[in-house]
């Protein structure tokens, strides 16, 4: 009877042990038994089948942020073919970041079909809405029109040719939500044509030096707003290229972050060589308007100094070869100094009447406060 009891840690599964097979451990085969086989492909077709078919990437929800409803300003001017896939992308991430959004298209005069497909947009979802122009007034104005339309406490703003990726919302809304004011998307990697990568950096690189302001991309389109910096900015003209420049002069923190640029897929670019000569003319107003609007006198005063000093230094020379005997009814200098002195002094009485204008008009709604206890 001894001989027919099976040891307590024999596996269950081998029931039918082969007497001729050597039972050492090198040579045993590894009895997986019947009843674990069918288990472990199950789980196997189970797990690889959720993991292809839910991309946690995708459909997870990404970090929680602070804010209550996220508004998206789409300013557009023809871009009937890449109207669909950009809100189709849109829905795709207002899943991700799990906050109520609202979309508005600033439609700027298209004169394709741009206007009939939005339209068909928002009439299929309530979360959308539109407005348009009966002609082209410029990206500032669409930003500004879609700004005071905006009902989110965090506002972003996107081109509709598909070259902003919608996916980058999420880390636009992070990065905002460490406390900054204002957050600009940095296209690291462009996919424009030499000529609008080179004028773009060139044109960056003068807008840093001028403003001080310390980030790589001033005119990229993919931004993050809070809901009281656009209510405070005014943009007109071409100042939407210099968006965080007048929001750090209004005191906002500004920041940015590397996101993704894609190339063109549908129509053709809207830049060209005017723009680039716009875009320094308007550079021009907002160093001027940022920095020396309260202050004119520091502007007009500097240059007209220099002008005066430099025009007294030629006639003082001037003066001194004319003591030493020489003529100067042939020496072009001494209109040169005396140019130089007439600019200086209406350089100087400019600023003067700059000063007497700022502190006649001064008014305390100017201030921009942020808090009041």
């Amino acid at each position: 009877m001894e001989e027919n009891i099976k040891p307590e840690n024999e596996p269950l599964g081998d029931s039918n042990p082969n007497p001729n097979t050597d039972s050492s451990p090198e040579n045993k085969p590894v009895n997986k038994g019947n009843y674990r086989k069918p288990y472990y492909n199950s789980y196997n077709r189970r797990r690889k089948y959720y993991n292809n078919r839910q991309n946690p990437s995708q459909s997870a929800p990404q970090d929680k942020v602070s804010f209550k409803k996220v508004s998206i300003v789409v300013p557009l001017l023809n871009e009937e073919e890449s109207i669909n896939p950009l809100i189709n992308e849109i829905k795709k991430v207002s899943r991700m970041i799990d906050i109520p959004f609202e979309v508005i298209f600033v439609d700027d005069g298209s004169t394709d079909k741009s206007l009939k497909i939005i339209k068909d947009i928002c009439r299929q979802d309530k979360r959308c809405k539109y407005i348009s122009f009966r002609k082209n007034y410029g990206k500032s104005a669409a930003l500004q029109i879609g700004f005071k339309e905006a009902t989110g406490d965090a506002v972003i703003t996107m081109d509709a040719d598909l070259q902003d990726d919608p996916n980058e919302i999420p880390s636009l809304l992070k990065k905002l939500d460490e406390g900054f004011d204002l957050v600009s998307g940095w296209k690291k990697k462009r996919h424009d044509p030499f000529i609008k990568k080179f004028s773009s950096r060139f044109f960056n690189f003068v807008t840093r030096l001028l403003t001080g302001i310390k980030i790589h991309d001033f005119n990229c389109g993919l931004k993050a707003y809070r809901k009281e910096v656009v209510d405070t900015i005014k943009v007109y003209g071409e100042l939407h290229r210099y968006m965080p420049v007048l929001a750090d002069w209004e005191g906002f923190s500004v920041s940015e972050i590397v996101v993704k640029h894609h190339p063109r897929r549908y129509g053709k670019t809207k830049f060209g060589i005017s723009r680039f000569f716009k875009g320094f003319v308007d550079l021009i107003t907002v160093v001027f308007s940022t920095r020396y609007i309260k202050r004119p006198m520091h502007f007009f005063g500097f240059f007209g100094a220099l002008s005066f000093i430099l025009g007294l230094i030629v006639n003082g020379y001037l003066t001194y070869d004319w003591f030493r005997g020489h003529t100067l009814s042939n020496r072009p200098m001494l209109f040169l100094g005396m140019l130089l002195i007439i600019v200086g002094v209406q350089l100087f009485s400019v600023g003067l009447l700059g000063e007497m204008i700022v502190h006649n008009s001064s008014d305390e709604k100017e201030y921009n406060i942020k808090d009041k206890g």
